[in-house]
């Protein structure tokens, strides 16, 4: 599964056009048709709900199999990502209207109440995915008490996969794995290799360093076409 982010040609700056998203799924579509395709909804740089949904509009082989949908407003170090009550609705209406998943983004416990909450109102469909989270400055903190009262309280029907922020993302990571869960890994959460913060990482480093940690625990990573059967898409 990816999870993919888009920036201006010209700027390098994130940016939200479907054309961007199109041209980065038709490219992957052309080397695999079963990898299972997000796309970020993402409330950091952009507020208007036309701009954050316009991904979701993509149709036929561009369409992609999820958005991400973050379940509240919370803060990172420099800035903040709001998501209002209203806009996570609206959202999650808008995937349900074009047959689009969530992937359910939670770094914090209330989070997860809140998709119960959407749940309830039969904006959300199961199974449900959810990426937890942790180690987020205003969050939930990256430990193993954190991790295993998330996991507790997701609701039935759910699948789901650990990440952490920054340093925290490879012991997290490991945990999800150790917990009987997925992993969240690449460079959105985490730019480095090392500890020391001595080294850039390559997303292809940081997957191919988790995938060694899941073999040593005898964990064998599931095909596309699995992950498609597990999460309940077509293929």
């Amino acid at each position: 599964m990816v999870h993919l982010h888009v920036r201006d040609q010209t700027t390098s700056e994130p940016a939200f056009q479907k054309e961007l998203y199109a041209e980065i799924i038709s490219g992957i579509r052309k080397k695999n048709r079963d990898l299972v395709i997000c796309v970020s909804t993402s409330g950091r740089m952009v507020s208007e709900f036309e701009k954050r949904s316009e991904c979701l509009d993509l149709t036929g082989e561009l369409k992609p199999d999820f958005g991400s949908l973050t379940l509240s407003s919370l803060n990172f170090n420099k800035q903040a990502s709001i998501n209002s009550p209203d806009m996570i609705k609206a959202l999650a209406q808008k995937m349900l209207d074009n047959g689009i998943r969530p992937e359910l983004e939670v770094f914090d416990l209330g989070m997860i109440n809140y998709a119960s909450y959407l749940i309830r109102k039969e904006l959300i469909k199961p199974p449900y995915y959810f990426s937890l989270i942790l180690g987020n400055i205003a969050c939930a903190q990256a430990n193993l008490l954190s991790l295993g009262l998330m996991i507790k309280e997701l609701p039935n029907n759910s699948i789901w996969s650990a990440g952490g922020i920054g340093n925290d993302q490879l012991k997290m990571n490991s945990l999800g794995l150790i917990a009987g869960g997925g992993v969240r890994v690449g460079l959105e959460d985490n730019i480095y290799f090392d500890a020391e913060r001595k080294r850039l990482a390559t997303n292809r480093e940081l997957i191919e360093r988790i995938v060694q940690v899941a073999k040593a625990l005898e964990c064998i990573p599931y095909s596309h076409k699995e992950v498609r059967q597990v999460l309940g898409l077509q293929s």
